[in-house]
């Protein structure tokens, strides 16, 4: 069993491949190609919820019937919550989250579960984010899925008053997420901050950094989710 690594660009894509030397090409799939790299095949699906899970969704249904995916990671770089998560710093998703996907309303923003209708959140193997933090030094917290990236001091604190402890924001771990939860395979979520979430201040962003701690944080997490991964094996034998 192989782990699935979903980024948005190739930028990010290639720094995950570079933890294990140059990644080889290993198959297409409509909308991209699929690098192998240590123990992750590894797709730059595109940018945002929607791209995300098509190309997800893609992968995992065109995977090869005698070597599936044992879990999907949503990676990449991301925005972090200050001073949860400085630029620089990693973020494991202990919880990913959907954060803009609902309603406005005279009283404020309703998320789509409060409509009484589909999900908002998706929960990591709560072991696997243990061991991943523990091996990386990536802080764990809710790390947040939006369409539009946060901008200003005021949806900043919105955003933390709906989801105290949030670590990050990213756009596609949410899309990610629902698609791998169709196919019965587990998700997690790991970022690498470029930036501080709050108003746009692009010569503080560090994009050179992020990239250069995500390489060294799938270095780091290579063995660990070989690890997991063959526990789940084992489990699936027994049931």
């Amino acid at each position: 069993m192989r782990v699935l690594v979903v980024t948005a660009v190739p930028a990010e894509r290639d720094a995950v491949t570079r933890a294990f030397g140059a990644g080889s090409r290993v198959r297409e799939v409509p909308g991209g190609e699929v690098h192998r790299a240590g123990p992750f095949d590894v797709l730059a699906g595109g940018a945002g919820p929607a791209a995300a899970a098509a190309a997800t969704a893609l992968a995992l249904a065109t995977a090869p019937a005698d070597d599936p995916y044992a879990l999907v990671v949503s990676a990449g770089i991301g925005g972090g919550f200050a001073p949860a998560a400085p630029v620089g710093s990693l973020a494991v998703a202990t919880r990913i989250v959907a954060a803009d996907l609902g309603a406005e309303t005279p009283d404020g923003f309703v998320p789509v579960t409060g409509l009484g209708f589909g999900r908002d959140t998706f929960l990591p193997p709560e072991a696997l984010v243990r061991d991943v933090a523990e091996a990386t030094g990536a802080v764990p917290g809710p790390v947040l899925t939006v369409s539009t990236v946060t901008g200003s001091a005021a949806r900043t604190a919105e955003l933390l008053a709906a989801h105290p402890g949030a670590v990050a924001e990213a756009m596609e771990g949410f899309g990610v997420a629902e698609a791998a939860d169709r196919f019965g395979v587990p998700a997690l979520e790991l970022r690498a901050v470029s930036n501080t979430v709050g108003p746009r201040e692009r010569e503080a962003w560090r994009i050179g950094d992020a990239l250069a701690a995500l390489t060294e944080a799938f270095g780091k997490t290579a063995p660990v989710v070989e690890s997991w991964t063959r526990h789940d094996r084992l489990d699936r034998h027994r049931d």
